[in-house]
């Protein structure tokens, strides 16, 4: 069974650290671009930071950029987001995300893991 599960969420307050894990089951992430993905209440998903599948490039939203850090760990099938300096903006459910073209074309979400930056 394929399977993406998250985990590393909570409550945190404004200025500290989280570090999301996301684990794949059933299916090996090496051949996959894996992504990071975020939805506040009342808004729409956004990408939040991106890895290759060989981990030579990394993307981030401008919110992000200089704050979070995507890596990945082929071999405990794992991605991960530091994710450092967090604000109140930073609030949402955060999802993983395992995508490839070649050599077929597969797509696979995790259920979520809610972060909330609060004081």
């Amino acid at each position: 069974q394929v399977q993406l599960m998250e985990s590393g969420g909570g409550l945190v307050q404004p200025g500290g650290s989280l570090r999301l894990s996301c684990l794949a089951s059933g299916f090996t992430i090496t051949t996959y671009r894996m992504s990071w993905y975020r939805q506040a209440p009342g808004k729409e998903r956004e990408l939040v930071a991106r890895i290759t599948s060989g981990s030579s490039t990394t993307n981030y939203a401008d919110s992000v950029k200089g704050r979070f850090t995507i890596s990945r760990d082929n071999a405990k099938n794992t991605v991960y987001l530091q994710m450092n300096s967090l604000n109140v903006e930073d609030t949402a459910v955060y999802y993983c995300n395992a995508d490839r073209l070649f050599p077929s074309k597969s797509s696979y979400w995790g259920q979520g893991t809610q972060v909330t930056v609060s004081s």
